[in-house]
C-alpha cells in the first residue's frame, strides 16, 4: 500500500524486488512452519544434547579401574612395594589371589582381566640383577583393550624399577631409553578426541533429517503442492528451504560446541572463525543430501530410514570418528572418499586439539564445497514444478 492508500502494483517492481520480497515470503513460511513444529525444533537442540551425553560419556577408549589379579608366590618387601604400585595406580584395580589356578578361573569368567604374577625368585633376582622379569596373562577377547593394558603394566613397572632403583642410590640401567612426547592430546583422554568426531556425526544426522523428514511431510499434507502453483522458481524454493534449517543446524552446531567445550572439557585450540566457516561448509552439504532424499522419497518413513542409513551409519562407522581409516581394508577405505563426514571429522579434530592447520584444514573444505555443489546441484536437476 502506498501512503495514499492506493495498492501497488508489484508487476512494475523491479525483477529482484520481487525475487527478493518472494524469497522472503518463503524463508518467513518455513521459520514458522518450523517453530510450530517441535519435531524440527527437537531435532535441531534437543538430539545433540541427547546424543551428546550418550555417546560422550558411554563411548571411551580408555581403560581405567581394570580388575587385574596379583599372584604372589612368596611375600617379600620388594614384591609387596611392586603391588603398591598398582593400588595407587588409577588405571588398575588389583585383586590379590592365591596361586594361578585361581587366577585363570577368575580370568576365564571375566572377573578380571589380566593376571600379574610375581614368581618365588622375584626379590632374588632383582637384588642380583636390578631388574627381574614378571609374568602377564591378558584376557585377549578385546584385543585393543588387551594392549592397552599390557601398556599400563609395562609403564607400572617401569616407575616401580626406576623408583625402587633410586631407594637403593643405585642408577637402573636400561639400554634404551624411551623419553616420550604427547602432541595435542597430552593428557590421553580418548573423549577429546572421540567427542568432535561426534559432533560431526550428530551434524550429519541433523543437516540431513531437517530436510529429508520436512520436505516429506510437506509433500505428505499437499503443502509442495500447492507452493508449485505459485509464482515461484524452483531456485527460489530451494533457497527458501535451505536458509531457515541452516540456521537452525548452527544453532544445534553452536549448542554442541559449547557442551564439548564447557561438558566435556574438550579443549578448543582453533578459531572460532574457522570452525564456523567448515561448518557451514559441511552442513550445507548435509541440507543438500536432505533435499536430494525428500526429492527421491516424498514418504516420511522411507525419507527418514533413508537418511539414517545413508548419512548417519556412514558417517558412524567409515568417518575416522572411532575406527582409524588406515586400518580399514582398500576397496572400503575407497568408499570413504564419498563419505562428507569423513572430512569434517578431520576438521574438527584438527581445530579442537592442534589449531589452525591450513593444511590440513584448507583441502577437507575444498572437498565439502564439491560435495556440498554437487547435492545441491543434483537436487535442482530433478525438482521441477510438476506433481509426477
Amino acid at each position: 500500500m502506498t501512503a495514499g492508500g492506493r495498492q501497488t502494483d508489484s508487476t512494475r517492481l523491479p525483477d529482484a524486488v520481487r525475487v527478493l520480497m518472494r524469497l522472503r515470503g518463503l524463508i518467513r513460511k518455513e521459520f514458522l512452519q518450523a517453530l510450530r513444529d517441535p519435531s524440527s525444533l527437537g531435532i535441531a537442540f534437543v538430539l545433540p544434547v541427547v546424543l551428546l551425553l550418550i555417546f560422550g560419556y558411554g563411548v571411551s577408549l580408555d581403560a581405567e579401574q581394570v580388575p587385574v589379579a596379583l599372584v604372589i608366590e612368596k611375600a617379600t618387601p620388594e614384591a609387596a612395594g611392586f603391588c603398591g604400585a598398582f593400588a595407587h595406580s588409577r588405571y588398575f584395580k588389583p585383586v590379590y589371589l592365591h596361586g594361578m589356578h585361581a587366577a585363570l578361573q577368575a580370568l576365564a569368567t571375566h572377573r578380571i582381566q589380566a593376571i600379574v604374577h610375581l614368581r618365588q625368585d622375584f626379590s632374588r633376582k632383582l637384588h642380583a640383577f636390578n631388574s627381574a622379569a614378571i609374568q602377564l596373562v591378558v584376557n585377549g577377547v578385546d584385543a585393543n583393550t588387551a594392549r592397552i593394558i599390557e601398556g599400563y603394566v609395562e609403564g607400572v613397572y617401569g616407575n616401580w624399577l626406576q623408583s625402587h632403583a633410586a631407594d637403593r642410590g643405585l642408577a637402573l640401567k636400561i639400554p634404551v631409553r624411551i623419553e616420550q612426547r604427547i602432541w595435542f592430546n597430552s593428557n590421553m583422554r580418548s573423549r577429546n578426541f572421540l567427542v568432535p568426531g561426534l559432533v560431526a556425526v550428530i551434524m550429519t544426522l541433523i543437516g540431513a533429517l531437517l530436510t529429508a523428514l520436512l520436505m516429506a511431510r510437506e509433500w505428505e499434507r499437499g503443502t509442495m503442492e500447492a507452493l508449485m502453483v505459485t509464482p515461484v522458481s524452483v531456485h527460489e524454493i530451494l533457497v527458501g528451504k535451505i536458509v531457515p534449517y541452516f540456521i537452525l543446524g548452527m544453532g544445534g552446531m553452536a549448542l554442541s560446541v559449547i557442551m564439548a567445550v564447557w561438558q566435556f572439557d574438550v579443549p578448543l585450540r582453533g578459531s572460532a572463525w574457522v570452525l564456523f566457516l567448515a561448518t557451514a561448509l559441511f552442513l550445507l552439504t548435509a541440507l543438500g543430501m536432505g533435499l536430494l532424499i525428500s526429492t527421491a522419497a516424498r514418504n516420511q518413513f522411507v525419507a527418514g530410514q533413508v537418511a539414517i542409513i545413508t548419512t548417519f551409519l556412514p558417517a558412524f562407522i567409515l568417518s575416522g570418528f572411532i575406527f582409524d581409516i588406515g586400518s580399514i581394508p582398500p576397496a572400503i577405505r575407497a568408499m570413504t572418499y564419498l563419505i562428507p563426514a569423513r572430512y569434517f571429522v578431520a576438521i574438527l579434530q584438527t581445530v579442537f586439539l592442534a589449531g589452525d592447520v591450513w593444511p590440513v584444514i584448507l583441502p577437507n573444505c575444498l572437498a565439502l564445497a564439491v560435495m556440498g555443489g554437487i547435492f545441491i546441484g543434483t537436487t535442482r536437476l530433478k525438482t521441477h514444478k510438476r506433481l509426477d
